[in-house]
């Protein structure tokens, strides 16, 4: 049996594991789920599931769902610690870390040092000290196994070349892009609503990630993301809109072939294979038919349109504490977005006061230092964001 430990249960990647888990069988077992704050669907999942052990971060939402406890679940306190506690719990055979923003990043750091066997959607954390993370990974012989469907189609790839592959086989990764809601989209940008971000073509996920993937900051975080997963220079990442999300992401070799994982747009079919690995397992996901390929665009990412983009792989680029302050600000400006406190147009320009404010260096970033530039740069944001001082992006 597999007993498996889902952070963020109530989140979208955390139902569509739990619903995997559901369907794959008795062989896998739910033994710790995780929330903040939705009470009501987390007592509904705590009452189907019955896990061993289960926490909250909400002070409130644990106050509510502590009558519905079933008898054999132990209820943790509502403390980031709990998260902690339960990412390195000695009976969990895999973490499936869905959590959001950078409160991932301490539960992460721990699973890494108990040599847990992580699937991985919170990218935050690899944006924030990717280097170092992977080094952690190494030391204490953790594995992360990408959810994600761009850096899990990449994983899948790989998986059909030989062990002995090299670095310098790979050529190019290319990594697909849907485009979000705005891809043709021909108006102002500065007057669309948070409803309207929110409306993903292809894709449904928390809302965090939908503006990201909205405003395309998301594809910068998976840029970030792939550089240290799979050791690969950003000068070798491709990213190409592909508006019908059938190819996921593709490996290109050296001597001109191409690998590419494809199926439809449904997180299931990545989620149940960081789940099983590396074994595959039927799921409910409708089979891919040859009709769903008959018409397949590939288009170069605008980046004057999509600004959070450019200024993401700029950032990637000059690396050091840069992509944990370039994900600190766009936490917030996510935020404040969706409420209502600025435009749309203004989260690329927040982020990169934020960025253009930050006094840097180059190097590795340790992960006490990620955590730190990750405090100030969610001060300094706020800051801006109460001055409603920032300035247009150009980089």
């Amino acid at each position: 049996m597999k007993n498996i430990v889902v952070l963020g249960s109530t989140g979208s990647i955390g139902v569509s594991a739990l619903d995997v888990i559901e369907r794959l069988g008795p062989e896998f077992s739910v033994l710790a789920i995780t929330a903040n704050a939705n009470a009501d669907l987390f007592i509904k999942q705590m009452q189907k599931f019955k896990p061993r052990f289960a926490a909250v971060l909400n002070e409130n939402s644990y106050q509510k769902i502590k009558p519905f406890v079933p008898p054999t679940t132990k209820l943790l306190p509502p403390d980031i610690d709990s998260l902690i506690f339960l990412s390195s719990v000695p009976s969990a055979d895999l973490i499936v870390n869905g959590l959001v923003g950078s409160v991932g990043f301490m539960p992460l750091v721990s699973a890494i040092k108990s040599g847990k066997t992580i699937a991985l959607a919170n990218k935050e954390p690899i944006v924030m000290a990717g280097r170092s993370i992977m080094e952690e990974c190494y030391r204490w012989k953790a594995t992360l196994l990408p959810v994600d469907s761009e850096p899990s189609a990449i994983f899948q790839a790989l998986q059909g070349t030989p062990a002995g592959r090299k670095e310098e086989d790979i050529s190019r990764l290319l990594l697909t892009a849907s485009g979000g809601p705005f891809l043709h989209y021909k108006g102002a940008l500065s007057r669309v609503k948070p409803e309207a971000a929110l409306a993903h073509p292809k894709w449904v996920m928390g809302k965090k990630i939908t503006i990201d993937s909205a405003t395309l900051m998301n594809k910068g975080f998976e840029a970030i993301e792939i550089m240290h997963l799979f050791n690969t220079p950003l000068s070798k990442i491709e990213i190409v809109v592909h508006p019908q999300s059938i190819i996921h992401s593709a490996v290109e070799f050296n001597d001109g072939s191409v690998l590419a994982q494809m199926s439809l747009p449904d997180m299931r079919v990545p989620i149940q294979y960081a789940i099983t690995y590396p074994k595959r397992m039927p799921s409910p996901v409708r089979k891919l038919g040859i009709r769903d390929i008959a018409k397949l665009e590939f288009l170069t990412p605008d980046f004057k349109k999509f600004p959070c983009l450019e200024l993401a792989l700029w950032a990637a680029q000059k690396g050091g504490g840069f992509p944990a302050v370039l994900s600190a600000a766009d936490e917030i400006a996510v935020d404040a977005y969706l409420k209502e406190e600025i435009l749309f147009t203004d989260i690329p320009k927040l982020i990169y006061t934020a960025l253009d404010g930050f006094p840097g260096r180059a190097g590795k970033v340790t992960l006490t230092e990620a955590v730190e530039i990750d405090a100030w740069a969610k001060e300094k944001t706020l800051e801006l964001l109460k001055n409603k001082k920032y300035k247009k992006a150009v980089v």
